[in-house]
């Protein structure tokens, strides 16, 4: 299996720096700051990048699940929210709400929800993260 990279560069103090990330690929790159981060500044930041990340895994073990049991979806969309708290001792990553809407024709209510909660631990960007509380909201539509 290929292994995947991305870098970081930092210049200046925390508080003042400004950094840009970069996939190897060239699909993501952007700039980071404090405000970017830890306010509402402009620009990406760690915890983006982890819920890009978390979405897209999610939304693909999701669909391998669905078509494995014989439902191949026509859409799965997911949005997951990483919330970035301070702590004692600074800050930390608290939690991670996936939220996902999929349309699969055929497929009950019932063994959707079974499939998306299998999705969820299945996934291995879930598994990365397993320290951190993940929640689920998984919707079937149409």
């Amino acid at each position: 299996m290929p292994v995947r990279s991305a870098s970081a560069q930092w210049k200046g103090s925390l508080a003042e720096g400004t950094g840009e990330v970069q996939s190897e690929s060239g699909a993501l790159s952007g700039r980071y700051s404090f405000p970017s981060r830890f306010e509402t500044g402009e620009g990406t930041n760690p915890e983006e990048l982890i819920a890009a990340a978390h979405s897209g895994c999610y939304s693909m073990a999701l669909a391998h699940l669905l078509s494995e049991a014989g439902h191949t979806p026509e859409t799965v969309s997911t949005t997951a929210r990483v919330h970035l708290d301070q702590v004692e001792g600074g800050f930390a990553i608290t939690g991670i709400e996936l939220e996902c809407e999929a349309r699969v024709p055929g497929i009950s209510q019932e063994a959707f929800q079974e499939q998306a909660e299998a999705a969820k631990g299945g996934c291995p960007v879930s598994k990365a993260l397993s320290a951190v509380d993940i929640g689920l909201t998984a919707r079937l539509v149409g």
